[in-house]
């Protein structure tokens, strides 16, 4: 058995999360999970200030005080903390290990650095699989740091090392897939972020480690005392959490999702088996963020009675304001948050969010607050906004594009300096939709019904990948399943959601999650960094869809 448990699902996550996993309980590897598309675009600014930058600066001080203490207990470290320069994070957790007098080997991963492919592109990254870690941990590195490689990457690699699987071994690499899929996000598989939060203690959620086995089966559990909990709805969650069709294609191997089966296996313990794999897609994908101009916002606040002629009156002056100089994009919209006879004044108050966006940074900036400015005298009574007028900043975009593996040098770098190139795979595979909707179960027979909010009963976890959104929506019992599976169709769902009616909106059947994801292609714009609608990277879009009011059999309430 090998246990590899995380300690960061983001840049920024808990910084002392590093040092309660190596306390916690018996570990054989600790991984980190430090990169997102967003933070992609972060690191490439910062090394544009300072080349020798590029990493999660974060990782190299939660190894102060915790290299000694992996080191004494034999974990090894493996992060993506490397970001657009492995080998200079590694450079540094060298000199750490050394000013600190600890005798550890380090090695990276890099190669996924595309940026000269792609002209204008402030980043262009493959995304690689796990068989560099594993290259590097087999030299004998007791610290690997990576660039960008997908989330489940951290734990393909170590488990390959550790035993020995081949790169057709697919049903086992695709268990240590869906085993990395639930460790990425952290504390996501303990109950944080989670539709049925308010039945359990989930003030400070222990991180989720995977007892993984050779045959590719896993528990998926936490360290004894920690918070939180785990179980197969929290599973089920995080294993629906940015995800698609059944089919999950990756550079180690295509996952089929629709073969996961969860059981709960004592408490905080959730056994994963039954996945199946299949040769992996002969193209990586890349990630791309370019800078795609600029923007600005202004948050005017409207109190009281006439919230909509407040509201008409400062849109007519600002228009009017700009003439010739109105930027290319000007977005308003006005969130009635306001309470009739409302008991404090925010309650009796909406806003009016003004969203502006150009390729001149002078038309999202003296433009804009000039004009807004100079109203606070003469516009809607009670005027005021939540912050002063900036003079805007620049916004990200992000694209995908994808390219034959070959075409990319995967490479380890291992503890000597060796460097290895790490060979494409054996077998490919085009990644193709499976043959028909999806096994749907017998409706549950006509009862009756009364209007109540979906969330009563089903759970939803959402999320982005570049501009596109999923949300995957469960339910907990079998006779639910039998509603929700025929209830939720497309239309409906667009239907709960207007935002989404005139987007392409596909709906994906996993029945042994009694799940059902709905991707959303285009509702996030050019991805997270532009900032498109009021939440950018669509996490709350599933919580929306749980408030929103259906016909739900009596008998499932």
């Amino acid at each position: 058995m090998l246990r590899i448990a995380n300690a960061s699902g983001f840049y920024g996550d808990r910084f002392d999360a590093l040092r309660e996993m190596l306390t916690g309980g018996p570990l054989d590897v600790l991984t980190g999970d430090y990169l997102a598309e967003l933070t992609m675009l972060i690191l490439g600014r910062d090394r544009l200030k300072d080349p020798r930058l590029g990493y999660a600066k974060t990782f190299l001080r939660q190894l102060e005080d915790t290299l000694g203490l992996a080191h004494e207990r034999g974990v090894k470290i493996v992060a993506n903390a490397g970001g657009l320069n492995p080998a200079g994070l590694a450079d540094a957790v060298r000199a750490l290990a050394e000013r600190v007098g600890v005798p550890v080997k380090v090695a990276h991963v890099e190669g996924d650095d595309l940026a000269g492919r792609f002209p204008g592109a402030l980043t262009a990254n493959a995304y690689l699989g796990g068989a560099g870690i594993a290259e590097c941990l087999r030299a004998g590195a007791d610290v690997v740091v990576t660039g960008r490689v997908t989330d489940a990457a951290l734990v393909t690699g170590p488990a390959v090392a550790h035993f020995g699987w081949g790169p057709t071994q697919y049903d086992r690499l695709a268990g240590a897939v869906v085993a990395g899929h639930v460790l990425e996000c952290g504390t996501q598989a303990t109950g944080g972020n989670y539709a049925f939060f308010s039945s359990h203690d989930v003030r400070r959620p222990g991180f989720p480690l995977a007892e993984i086995h050779a045959d590719g089966t896993c528990v998926i559990t936490k360290h004894d005392g920690t918070g939180g909990f785990v179980d197969v709805g929290t599973v089920t969650a995080q294993l629906l959490y940015e995800t698609g069709g059944a089919r999950y294609a990756g550079p180690d191997v295509t996952t089929r999702l629709d073969t996961v089966r969860l059981t709960q296996d004592g408490d905080d313990r959730v056994r994963i088996s039954g996945v199946r794999g299949e040769a992996p897609p002969p193209t990586l994908k890349v990630g791309l963020n370019r800078i795609g101009g600029w923007r600005n916002e202004v948050v005017f606040v409207l109190t009281g009675l006439d919230i909509e002629a407040k509201a008409r009156l400062v849109q007519d002056q600002l228009e009017d304001a700009f003439g010739k100089h109105r930027p290319a994009e000007v977005r308003w919209e006005l969130a009635r948050t306001e309470r009739t006879d409302g008991d404090t004044e925010e309650r009796a108050s909406a806003y009016l969010r003004l969203v502006v966006r150009d390729s001149d940074p002078d038309k999202v900036g003296r433009t804009v607050t000039g004009a807004a400015v100079e109203l606070a005298l003469g516009s809607y009574p009670g005027f005021h906004v939540t912050a002063p007028p900036g003079k805007g900043s620049p916004y990200g975009v992000f694209e995908a594009e994808y390219i034959d593996a070959a075409e990319v040098t995967h490479t380890a770098v291992l503890p000597d300096g060796r460097r290895i190139a790490v060979p494409t795979p054996v077998r490919t595979q085009v990644v193709e939709p499976p043959a028909g909707p999806g096994e749907l179960p017998q409706q549950l027979p006509d009862g009756p019904r009364r209007p109540a909010p979906l969330g009563l009963i089903a759970g939803a976890r959402s999320g982005d990948k570049g501009g596109d959104a999923n949300v995957g929506v469960w339910v907990r019992s079998d006779d639910a399943w039998r509603w929700l599976a025929h209830e939720l169709t497309v239309d409906r769902f667009r239907a709960l959601l207007p935002e989404t009616a005139e987007l392409p909106v596909v709906r994906h059947v996993l029945p042994n999650l009694r799940a059902l994801n709905f991707t959303i292609e285009g509702i996030l714009g050019q991805g997270v960094a532009a900032q498109a609608r009021f939440d950018p990277q669509a996490k709350a879009l599933g919580e929306w869809l749980r408030c929103r009011y259906v016909d739900i059999p009596e008998e499932l309430l």
